[in-house]
């Protein structure tokens, strides 16, 4: 029996949109039917080239078509936690770009609300479902690199001194920690299945008032998670796990590579490359359509204790480098 086909609504349709509709072309039963974008144009260029059925100009229409299945939320994290309560209050089902929002008391108040209403949330760190963090994970679950260590992690590149830029925009929440650094710190916490014990932070904060580089420890009892993220400089940008047997090596770019590594001290290498079925955003599509289908509030591949947790983490590295934004 064929399933019904699931519908998709996506608010801002931006650049991360766009992969995600590219992603929605693997799911044989999932199909983008409506856009919503404050850029009459932009939304109905957008819906043209994806096949969807409208576009409106505000996001409340969206919210009302009953149609729409579930909704995907891509403008920017300033901007998340109003939208997501305006969906939750809708009924609507969320998979929100990451971060969920802009400090763990946000995310907290809108889980909350989600039990409340019995409505779907879902952060979309989309690293976490693609087919070379899941090998990454079955490597550690079947202890081939024997007790992690260290984890070494980059995400950086120079961006231009706009400052009306929302990278550099106080206002807007800019910062390299919630756009770069939530990938270190996700995928740390995806890789280490817990919390760390203590954070040690030190950052370059710019003239408008953002963190142009965060360098951060997070001690995870013993094994200790090292990354940097930057607006100054190109790094190597992999993500690199160390045990005492060996280590699992995920080349540039970490957050989007389907290439993967596994060095054994008395092996040689193995290396695997896992291409996507579209753009990489089909994996995690799939998991919010399975879970909606089943009822469920939230996903066990990323709960939102997980999500709580990086946003923890982010909280007290901002607090330490000295970041607050003046609308919270």
């Amino acid at each position: 029996m064929q399933r019904k086909t699931f519908n998709w609504g996506i608010i801002a349709p931006g650049r991360i949109a766009r992969r995600f509709a590219e992603g929605l072309s693997a799911i044989e039963d999932a199909k983008l039917y409506a856009v919503a974008s404050s850029n009459e144009q932009r939304g109905k260029a957008f819906a043209k080239d994806f096949g969807a059925a409208t576009s409106y100009l505000r996001y409340d229409e969206l919210l009302a078509d009953l149609k729409v299945d579930a909704v995907y939320i891509a403008n920017p994290h300033r901007f998340h936690y109003e939208t997501i309560r305006a969906c939750i209050l809708a009924g609507k089902p969320v998979l929100c770009e990451k971060p969920l929002t802009v400090n763990a008391a946000q995310a907290e108040q809108l889980m909350a609300l989600a039990e409340q209403h019995q409505v779907f949330l879902m952060e979309a760190m989309w690293s976490r479902y693609l087919p070379v963090w899941q090998q990454v994970k079955r490597w550690l679950n079947q202890n081939m690199i024997g007790d992690i260590k260290l984890l070494q992690s980059s995400f950086a590149f120079p961006i231009p001194r706009d400052e009306s830029d929302r990278l550099l925009n106080v206002d807007l929440a800019g910062g390299v920690l919630l756009d770069y650094g939530v990938y270190n710190v996700a995928l740390s916490q995806f890789v280490m299945g817990r919390h760390p014990s203590k954070v040690l932070a030190d950052g370059l904060v710019g003239p408008t008032g953002v963190d142009e580089r965060c360098s951060v420890i997070l001690n995870y009892g013993g094994a200790v998670s090292q990354f940097t993220c930057s607006f100054q400089s190109y790094t190597e940008n992999s993500f690199c796990i160390y045990g005492d047997k060996g280590k699992i090596v995920v080349p540039a770019y970490f957050w989007d590579s389907n290439k993967v590594e596994l060095h054994l001290f008395d092996k040689r290498p193995e290396l695997l490359e896992l291409p996507y079925l579209a753009s990489g955003f089909e994996y995690q599509a799939s998991e919010a359509m399975s879970c909606i289908r089943r009822g469920m509030l939230q996903s066990q591949l990323n709960t939102w204790q997980d999500t709580l947790g990086t946003q923890r983490v982010m909280d007290e590295i901002l607090a330490q480098v000295g970041v607050s934004y003046p609308f919270l």
